[in-house]
């Protein structure tokens, strides 16, 4: 590997508190790894400068060097210490004695950690990018780092920071009659639907659209429209690439997964029902051959391609392959069926021989439950676009899941993707990955599709989601209830699902156990087709942070909600306030149930108590109806109580000249009947036909500071 230039790099700073400045520090940067590579280390000293106030006691910042390939698995090569805070770019973290946080960072990085062992009062560290440190406590140091850096949270740099190279079609090269459509904002219509509410058209034969590549490639996914059958069973179609004028592969499309019809509330697969919405899907390949960076990518429709194609956008990435760890560790599959897989995972847990499975490249077919019990196993794939685990592709709505036993906990679920064959949203199965009263559990870099929901959590614990993606489904990306406590979701790209791409919901039905100290983070969730992409409904001590939400279908992009379902539920609250910070959301909100518009942000006062709701440094762009709404159900009579929103900026928001004109055009609009108070401070306002609108008079009460 190519050592980093150093004049690439950039300042960041790390402060440590207590004692005298006294000896030196070293700092050990690593570059981004590909195909296995070690790393290249390359290191800087800067200046250094005592702090003003020192802690009680003796700090010491001892090096610990945690390392990630695409090849490995997490690595923990810490020799000793007594404190490990979880840090995250641009945050402050606080360490009591003797307590500690996990850490887990970016898929492809390798990543060093500040850990701190100190006698006294409280250390602070502000850590940003891929470094480690030796040195003596009572320094501030300016650090130079070289690499890759985690994800920032400026407004060009929030949501999941993904392996792939999105190109919208829109900002392609068009040619042989390919048309450019939108924008507008119609349910059903195929700017509407579209990312960024703009797409492109390939009606006519010859018809394309290019781009030129800025990344190598040897993948590519597509979301594309083709039109239906008559019955909504599925019309197949296809679309040929290109790349620098020579044919590459023909890459098939269906519309079977796409294409829901009617009732807002409960579509369903039937064009006799109603209207169309829901009417993308995405299609994907793994290519013949490399593409290199600066060839010319391009997708035309030609003879061979019986339908037109609307095209929205396309990821490109080199696909990364995993190895089997250890051959002597690791059993694998005789086969490629789930009994095959499920005896795998049978024989490691009936014996502490093995440290997990491993699943080979290839197409395996999962009909039911895959259940991983007995003990902590690592159950690997070669990576997503290499294991594939499908539905029975002959079926439709097959209840097939992962499950994780409670004596399981500990267990990883890592590099493979998830192929579901739904057609249309079924409550209750459907659900890809399926926890109930497990703990620690660790997903990482998995692919899901074509489910109801993605992953579902029911009185979790210090589970893990991240590094992954969720595409196409027909309810949630991802559910936590029922007492779920302690768990993190982080850097997850959610796009088409069909209720709230990020949810946590404070149910206790099932469960009468508080919902406290869960951090989502490092998000992106686009086109949602019903529902929000982040949603929260009750509890307290939840952190929500660098996100990015953008061309909400039907709902809003964030929904505070304290409404019940029917179901029993924690209110918001009670263990601590809802802390939301670093959001970015664009082109978001919509209307629903009848004539309901919603805002880019929706704070919604139900059955349940509604307060400690922290809100900081959110930008909205462009919203659809209004820049953040506020309401009541009336009849729970619900104040809204202690609600801040701090550096807000809301932009846009103008007149939607649709039918539901009335109910758009507010930056911020408090609607009739909604009780209580909130304060902003630091509000931006731009271009947006009104600011503030408060239909609630003196019942609601705005401090603006």
């Amino acid at each position: 590997m190519v050592p980093v230039d150093p004049n690439e790099g950039r300042v960041n700073r790390v402060v440590v508190g207590g004692g005298e400045a006294s000896s030196t520090a070293s700092w050990t940067v690593v570059s981004n790894a590909t195909d296995g590579d070690v790393g290249t280390f390359w290191g800087a000293a800067e200046q250094w400068s005592q702090l003003s106030v020192p802690l009680t006691g003796a700090t010491v910042i001892d090096s610990v060097t945690v390392a990630l390939s695409p090849d490995a698995a997490w690595e923990d090569r810490t020799q000793s210490f007594g404190v490990q805070a979880r840090l995250s770019g641009g945050d402050w973290v606080s360490v009591a004695a003797e307590k500690s946080y996990s850490f887990s960072a970016l898929t492809g990085n390798y990543v060093t950690i500040p850990v701190a062992s100190f006698v006294g009062d409280e250390v602070r560290l502000v850590f940003t990018g891929n470094s480690s440190v030796n040195a003596t406590g009572g320094q501030v140091a300016e650090l130079r780092v070289f690499g890759d850096l985690a994800p920032e949270t400026s407004n060009d740099a929030r949501g999941a920071d993904m392996s792939y190279v999105t190109y919208e079609a829109e900002d392609g090269e068009l040619g042989g009659g390919a048309q450019a459509v939108g924008p507008n904002r119609t349910v059903g219509d195929l700017a509407g639907e579209a990312s960024g509410r703009r797409a492109v058209t390939l009606d006519t034969t010859g018809a394309y659209v290019q781009w030129t590549l800025t990344e190598p490639t040897d993948t590519i996914v597509g979301r594309f429209s083709i039109p239906d059958s008559a019955d909504g069973k599925g019309r197949d179609g296809s679309i040929d690439v290109y790349a620098d004028g020579e044919f590459v592969v023909r890459l098939a499309l269906t519309s079977k997964y796409s294409w829901q019809y009617g009732d807002e509330t409960n579509p369903t697969n039937n064009p006799s029902d109603g209207a169309p919405r829901h009417i993308y899907d995405e299609a994907h390949t793994y290519l013949p051959r490399t593409i290199p960076a600066g060839a010319t990518l391009t997708i035309k429709r030609t003879e061979a391609n019986p339908l037109p194609v609307t095209v929205d956008l396309i990821d490109t990435e080199m696909a990364q392959f995993t190895a089997n760890p250890d051959t002597s560790k690791y059993v694998q599959p005789a086969g490629f069926t789930q009994q095959d897989i499920q005896a795998a995972i049978d024989k490691v847990a009936g014996s502490d021989q093995y440290a997990g499975v491993y699943l080979p490249p290839g197409d395996y077919t999962v009909d039911g439950t895959l259940w991983v019990w007995g003990r902590a196993m690592d159950i690997v794939g070669a990576g997503p676009w290499f294991t594939l685990l499908h539905a029975p592709t002959d079926q439709i709505n097959t209840n097939a899941t992962i499950g994780v036993a409670s004596a399981a906990s500990g267990t990883q679920l890592r590099g493979f993707s998830y192929w579901g064959n739904y057609v249309e949203r079924i409550d209750g199965p459907g659900k890809a990955i399926n926890l109930w009263d497990v703990s620690d559990v660790t997903i990482d870099n998995v692919w899901l599709e074509h489910a109801v929901c993605g992953f579902w959590g029911t009185n979790i614990r210090n589970v893990t989601i991240q590094n992954s993606r969720i595409r196409n489904m027909f309810a949630d990306g991802v559910n936590m209830t029922n007492g779920s406590t302690s768990n993190t979701v982080r850097n997850v790209a959610a796009r088409t699902t069909g209720d709230d791409s990020f949810a946590l919901f404070s149910a206790t039905d099932g469960v009468k156990a508080s919902q406290t100290g869960n951090t989502y983070e490092n998000l992106t969730a686009l086109l949602p087709w019903r529902a929000a992409g982040l949603a929260v409904y009750g509890g307290g001590n939840n952190t929500f942070r660098n996100i990015y939400v953008a061309d909400t279908l039907a709902y809003s992009g964030v929904t505070v909600s304290s409404e019940n379902f029917g179901y029993s539920m924690d209110g918001f609250g009670v263990d601590g306030s809802t802390v939301f910070s670093a959001i970015t959301i664009e082109r978001a909100g919509g209307h629903f149930w009848g004539s309901q518009t919603f805002g880019a942000i929706w704070l919604y006062a139900s059955q349940e108590q509604f307060q400690n709701v922290e809100m900081s440094d959110i930008t909205i762009t462009d919203p659809t109806y209004a820049g953040i709404t506020v309401s009541k159900n009336t009849a729970a009579n619900q104040d809204i109580r202690n609600v801040t929103l701090t550096n807000v900026t809301i932009t846009g928001a103008q007149l939607s000249g649709d039918a539901w004109n009335d109910g758009s055009g507010r930056a911020i609009w408090v609607k009739w009947g909604a009780t209580g108070a909130m304060t902003l401070t630091n509000l931006t306002m731009s271009n947006n036909n009104q600011e503030i609108a408060n239909d609630a008079g003196e019942s609601f009460v705005i401090n603006r500071n």
